[in-house]
């Protein structure tokens, strides 16, 4: 799965990193906790957060990350927006929770 799959696969909404949608997707890392993210998310995966600040797209550089979906409505900043959109990673807004996105995700064909 491309990360543009998940726009239609999720119903989500792109806020940046356009030019990063062609990344492939290797699973998913559902957490909040930076440190966290950082020791156990998997490179090429796409990363479901409640954050919205700008250290969520370094994490997601420094582990190669595919995308990041930005969780529970909360929405990310300007500046957020064009960190993603220098390092082109997808970075997609919904109003679910991660849970419910995970599930979804587990359902979908991620191959």
């Amino acid at each position: 799965m491309k990360a543009i799959d998940l726009k239609e696969e999720l119903d989500l909404v792109l806020a940046a990193g356009e030019a990063g949608l062609d990344r492939t997707l290797f699973g998913g890392y559902c957490g909040d906790l930076l440190s966290d993210v950082m020791a156990n998310a998997g490179e090429h995966c796409v990363w479901l957060t409640v954050q919205a600040h700008q250290n969520i797209v370094a994490v997601a550089v420094l582990k190669e990350m595919a995308a990041i979906i930005i969780t529970c409505g909360n929405k990310p900043d300007k500046a957020t927006c064009d960190k993603a959109d220098q390092e082109k990673i997808p970075l997609f807004l919904s109003e679910r929770p991660a849970f419910d996105l995970a599930c979804a995700l587990a359902r979908s064909d991620m191959d």
